[in-house]
């Protein structure tokens, strides 16, 4: 069975940071380890000192904690490896999933058509525009700025339909509403997504889609199942029972 990995509650480190305390507790109680890591060491730089509370020779894990950007991940990664713990989803994984170039080419017929500007946090392009969007992200920008095609979802004064979908290994194993719409609970048409989702290749993903205005479910945003929130109203073991019982790979 993995263990679960989660982040520590910045004031008390040998606790579960309350807002997944429910996920780590129910892995306990469903037979499976857990270890925790300082997320704000991890993110400062500090990788050794970040993964101290996790025990040595754990095996495989599964990471269910706060978003971590792509190098933090991949320096997790291997400092976890060395110890003897192997993350489940690897770096390259978790990159395909996390940051847009890294889907969209597979996503391109069920999304919004996209361009983006390639830069690192803190080179911003000589526009008031693209200045203020670079400023909103501060230190959370992954990759560069992205423009999307518009698309009208929803129709007059009335919110489109929005739905998350977790996918492990392929198959959806939870389809509830967006943590932003917690309200409502679409069920969208998958069929398409999932040949989409197949050949991402990543064991676990999110697809974030959004009903648009002709009937058509579009996928907004891809991420990384592990750092994606869960809606309102879910018990835990929806989506820790499905991680435990996935096969080591």
């Amino acid at each position: 069975m993995p263990s679960i990995l989660s982040c520590a509650d910045p004031l008390h480190p040998r606790r579960t940071d309350p807002h997944f305390a429910a996920e780590t507790a129910t892995a306990r109680e469903l037979g499976a380890d857990v270890g925790l890591i300082d997320h704000d060491l991890l993110l400062a730089g500090d990788v050794a000192a970040a993964v101290r509370n996790v025990p040595r020779d754990s095996g495989p894990a599964w990471y269910r904690g706060w978003m971590i950007p792509t190098p933090a991940y991949s320096a997790l990664a291997e400092t976890l490896t060395a110890r003897g713990t192997l993350l489940m989803t690897d770096a390259t994984a978790y990159r395909a999933a996390h940051e847009l170039p890294g889907w969209y080419a597979i996503f391109a017929p069920v999304t919004p058509a996209s361009r983006w500007l390639a830069g690192p946090p803190g080179r911003v392009p000589d526009t008031a525009t693209l200045a203020a969007f670079v400023a909103e992200q501060e230190d959370y920008l992954a990759g560069g700025i992205v423009l999307r095609t518009f698309e009208s979802f929803g129709a007059g004064d009335r919110r489109a339909a929005e739905a998350r979908v977790w996918w492990l290994d392929g198959e959806p194993v939870l389809v509830g509403a967006h943590p932003d719409t917690p309200e409502d609970y679409p069920l969208p048409v998958l069929n398409r997504v999932a040949a989409c989702v197949a050949q991402l290749g990543a064991r676990f993903v999110t697809t974030d889609l959004a009903l648009r205005e002709d009937g058509v479910w579009r996928v907004v945003e891809v991420g990384d199942g592990q750092v994606s929130d869960l809606p309102a109203g879910f018990e835990p073991e929806s989506i820790i029972g499905p991680l435990l019982a996935a096969p080591a790979r």
